[in-house]
């Protein structure tokens, strides 16, 4: 076992605050998430994981499981600081759609012409002009990055903005303008310098008092805090080797490369982050941006022709699994996964954050997200006999060894019914069935079609505390953890 995976699993949930009539179901929804969430830390041998979910402008749950320091034992909670890497690219959008809307710059503006110093060979005589907007959509035909090897560790040096710049005339484009899409943080890069030159100050300077102070992200730095290292900001680890461990990495600035992927934030930050999105898309007045300019960079601006691949000016913009659109961004820095995701129409965001390199953020926003779905999807028309039971099952809820034909099981309470969840499982929603209580300690699982089908029972010992339960004749104990 991993050094880190000797702690108790912990979950900190910072506040929950939501209708009351709903009360319920989100607890429930939310407990899964949480069960799932350890589960998975324990199951993946990931140090830690913090997730949130905002609906509008309502934290409905934010929470940590694992370490943020093995080392220490300091839990990750979703209060831990963690890189965000590439979700640094939206506040750099948002601060050039800012300039943008203060008529400081336009979108059809001619990189060349707001930085005079961009000297990268062009190897396409054909190719269109490289704009503001091809760097925002990454259709800039630029490379993926600077002429610097700062994702090779152990140190991973990263480049001043000086030095990013001098090497711009060793460097040549890929494709011409406007032609693919090429994910790059070079363009983004080059966004933050134009913040600088069209701004008159800093692009950190910028950032700070443009964005973060006024929406109180009081939490998220255009930096990795280093004071803060092993305490409030989680330590980051590598991806699993064949022996089975993860590696510390080290500790990073990334410099020059900050506007791409240098910030660093929390769950609850990015929470607010969202809110603030979703308060401004309803609203009629500027709050930072316009609200005509946030919903214009939250449309689709660049399709591949693959039709794969669509962005919107800085935000991955895309068709979620319920339909709507979505947009956010995703980043991976070493050390570090997460994932900022929004459902637009439905006002509803899923942040993660992990401390380990060779993991999914995005497979935890999607299992979140099937997990609430499920707390509002209706059954089938109810059979006769299958209404849900008054009893208290809170007695049989628990975790369950299925051993070995499967790892583990967690029995939950869900609408009146009992809810089995198989542990681990990349689609949570898809592990879980559903049982109605018939009498005494006897269930029948719940069909998708409303019927009652085989039946669930448990047993209980001397003192009348449940020991297992017995399915298609065969028993299943019940364990503690």
């Amino acid at each position: 076992m991993k050094k880190y995976a000797l702690a108790l699993a912990l979950v900190v949930s910072c506040f929950t605050v939501y209708p009351q009539d709903d009360k319920k179901n989100y607890d429930e929804a939310i407990t899964l998430i949480e069960v799932w969430l350890d589960a998975q830390k324990d199951f993946e041998d990931i140090p830690g994981i913090s997730a949130s979910i905002v609906e509008d402008q309502i934290l409905l749950w934010s929470a940590g499981v694992g370490l943020a320091n093995p080392e220490t034992q300091k839990p990750f909670t979703g209060a831990t600081l963690c890189s965000i890497c590439s979700i640094s690219k939206l506040f750099t959008s948002v601060a050039i759609m800012k300039l943008y809307d203060a008529g400081k710059l336009r979108l059809d503006d001619r990189l060349s012409d707001l930085l005079p110093y961009f000297d990268l060979k062009q190897q396409f005589p054909e190719s269109g002009p490289i704009t503001v907007r091809t760097l925002l959509t990454h259709s800039s035909g630029l490379p993926r990055e600077a002429g610097y090897p700062y994702w090779t560790g152990p140190d991973f040096p990263f480049p001043s903005t000086e030095e990013i710049d001098t090497k711009l005339s060793e460097q040549e484009s890929l494709y011409p303008a406007s032609t693919y899409f090429q994910y790059s943080n070079l363009a983004l890069t080059l966004l933050g310098e134009i913040v600088t030159k069209v701004s008159g100050v800093p692009y950190e300077t910028y950032i700070q008092q443009q964005i973060l102070e006024p929406l109180q992200l009081s939490e998220t730095r255009p930096e990795m805090p280093e004071s803060l290292y092993g305490s409030d900001l989680a330590i980051g680890y590598s991806a699993v080797g064949r022996d089975g461990e993860r590696e510390k990495v080290a500790f990073f600035q990334a410099n020059g490369i900050t506007p791409a992927a240098g910030f660093s934030s929390n769950v609850t930050d990015l929470g607010k982050f969202a809110s603030w999105q979703f308060r401004l898309r309803e609203g009629s007045s500027a709050e930072i941006l316009k609200p005509s300019t946030l919903k214009y960079m939250q449309s689709v601006h660049w399709t591949n022709p693959n039709w794969k691949t669509t962005w919107g000016l800085g935000f991955r913009v895309y068709k979620g699994p319920n339909g709507s659109t979505w947009a956010g961004h995703g980043g991976s820095c070493p050390g570090y996964r997460s994932s900022f995701e929004m459902d637009l129409k439905n006002k509803r965001a899923y942040s993660v954050m992990i401390n380990s390199s060779g993991t999914d953020p995005m497979k935890y926003v999607m299992g979140m997200y099937a997990i609430l779905s499920k707390m509002s999807e209706k059954d089938t028309p109810e059979k006769p006999g299958a209404q849900a039971s008054s009893k208290d099952l809170s007695q049989y809820v628990g975790y369950y060894n299925p051993k070995p034909w499967s790892s583990e099981e967690y029995i939950g309470t869900w609408n009146g019914d009992l809810v089995v969840l198989s542990l681990p499982a990349d689609k949570p929603a898809e592990a879980m069935t559903k049982f109605r209580h018939i009498e005494g300690d006897t269930f029948r699982r719940v069909r998708e079609d409303g019927e009652l089908g085989e039946t669930l029972t448990f047993e209980r010992n001397a003192t009348g505390t449940i020991t297992r339960y017995i399915q298609h004749g065969n028993y299943t104990l019940k364990i503690n953890r």
